[in-house]
């Protein structure tokens, strides 16, 4: 049996490769797999689908570095009182369920668009009033009371954990879905973004990831968030006009 602190490494490095794995796609694959569509096929919503859960998977995965770090001390505690531990590997598992379920939601959002043709083949907004009601949604939604306390619970989960964080590997998936969950009610309007900007636009799929990041990890990161919120419909309003 490997001793703890290399199954931390090999934790960390198995997440890193993932992350890695993902922005490979996304860089290298994803243009070549999602062709511009005229007319959608179950074939062509099925790539959808496996486009924005590998994308999901690359642009949230970072932000949770800190918590699998958090996670993989608790267990070194408790594993030197010879206590049960959370297997840190199944709680990603569980993050990464909960994202892909909203992936399956955004991808049916996103061919319901295309069949209202609010968007173009090529993935972007066909209509300025369609993207300044996106972008100041989002703006709007960075002050929302649902928006503060799931960012809360992502910067600061160590109460959460301390409560929640049960040891075996059925538990550590559903503490995963569960801050999974935590994230999504941060997160989801920012996603949305990039039927504004091009879901397949790296550069904007660069800087939401690194919002994310700011907003989670920063020592400032809720007032960076109500910055975002006044740039979002700063944004959305030039779009209205």
């Amino acid at each position: 049996m490997l001793p703890f602190y290399l199954k931390r490494l090999f934790n960390l490095f198995t997440l890193v490769f993932i992350i890695f794995l993902s922005w490979y796609y996304m860089i290298y694959g994803m243009t070549m797999n999602m062709e511009p569509v005229a007319t959608w096929t179950s074939a062509d919503i099925a790539l959808l689908f496996m486009m924005w859960a590998i994308m999901m998977a690359g642009m949230m995965l970072p932000s949770i570095v800190p918590v699998i770090l958090l996670i993989d001390k608790i267990n070194s505690n408790r594993k030197r009182q010879e206590n049960t531990y959370t297997p840190t590997l199944f709680f990603a598992l569980g993050y990464i369920i909960i994202w892909t379920v909203y992936s399956l939601a955004i991808t049916l959002l996103q061919w319901w668009l295309h069949h209202l043709a609010l968007l173009s083949p090529m993935m972007i907004s066909n209509s300025q009033n369609f993207s300044a009601l996106i972008l100041i949604i989002a703006g709007l939604y960075q002050f929302s009371p649902l928006k503060k306390s799931c960012l809360q619970l992502c910067r600061s989960p160590l109460s959460v954990i301390s409560k929640q964080l049960m040891p075996g590997s059925l538990n550590a998936i559903k503490f995963g879905i569960k801050h999974g969950q935590y994230c999504v009610g941060c997160c989801w309007s920012l996603m949305a973004i990039l039927f504004v900007t091009g879901v397949m636009n790296l550069h904007w799929i660069l800087l939401l990831t690194l919002m994310v990041i700011v907003e989670k990890s920063l020592p400032q990161g809720e007032l960076f968030s109500k910055a975002f919120g006044v740039l979002l419909i700063l944004l959305g309003l030039s779009y209205a006009i």
